[in-house]
């Protein structure tokens, strides 16, 4: 058996099968050879939201006016109970609700750290890296893809918005949407407060400094801050050397510990 179409619960089976098609009705149905009654009959009604739903959810990844009202309720429904039941979780001693609200993502690692209060308008279009660590009341309003690197620290209170509204006041009252993605790189560490807008790259290791709205791209290994963020300096060889004789320093000083420590 295999199955053909999903306009319907009702499936086209194995075999040849052929069509008769009653628009005054409203509908399509379906017949195996040899079989007098339907093995499917589709709503056009069913079938138009569906297929206004693909489109919608074309136009918003395309950064095009979108309705939000019409790219569909079940990725909002879902997210929207997971996250729910993670923010009231006790999930210093309980993973469960962490890992429910995990599959509704488009990416989460195993090591995925989220601490609640955390929002995400759908959740589909996040894609989270390895070892990504967000502090209390990260909020992405994911209307596009949202995509992060590897090892990605993120400070309290971080704002993502994909989403924005069209700047003619007539079209904005019509409440369309358009939406851009946000990509951010590699060992990139965001500091508390930091509102992201949508169309934003930011480069591998780079630091964005607390309270910073970033507006457009940051390149790669700088550190940057400010309304509009801004690079202040690159980050080099002698920030190297600096953290890590800091690293040594600490090492070597529990290192000494321990030696003192033992019987």
């Amino acid at each position: 058996m295999s199955l053909l179409i999903v306009f319907s619960s009702h499936y086209i089976t194995g075999g040849k099968s052929f069509h008769r098609t009653d628009i005054a009705r409203g509908y399509a149905l379906w017949y195996d050879d040899g079989e007098d009654e339907p093995i499917l009959q589709i709503d056009y009604e069913v079938k138009g939201k569906i297929m206004r739903k693909e489109k919608e959810t074309e136009r918003m990844l395309a950064g095009q006016l979108f309705s939000p009202f019409e790219v569909g309720k079940d990725d909002w429904d879902r997210v929207h109970a997971a996250q729910k039941a993670f923010n009231e979780s006790a999930f210093w001693c309980d993973s469960s609700a962490l890992e429910e609200l995990k599959k509704c993502f488009g990416a989460a690692p195993d090591d995925l750290k989220l601490t609640p209060p955390v929002y995400f308008d759908r959740g589909v279009q996040v894609f989270f890296g390895k070892h990504f660590y967000a502090n209390t009341d990260l909020t992405i309003l994911d209307e596009n893809d949202v995509r992060f690197g590897d090892r990605v620290m993120v400070g309290p209170h971080v704002s993502i918005y994909t989403v924005s509204h069209p700047i003619d006041p007539e079209i904005r009252n019509t409440e369309l949407e358009i939406s851009a993605p946000v990509t951010i790189g590699d060992n990139v560490w965001i500091g508390g407060n930091v509102v992201i807008n949508g169309g934003v790259t930011i480069g591998e290791g780079a630091i964005i400094g607390s309270g910073a709205v970033v507006t457009h791209d940051i390149p790669a290994h700088v550190v940057a801050a400010g309304n509009p963020c801004q690079v202040i300096r690159p980050i080099g060889e002698a920030d190297r050397q600096f953290w890590q004789a800091q690293y040594e320093d600490y090492l070597r000083q529990f290192q000494e510990f321990d030696e003192k420590a033992k019987p």
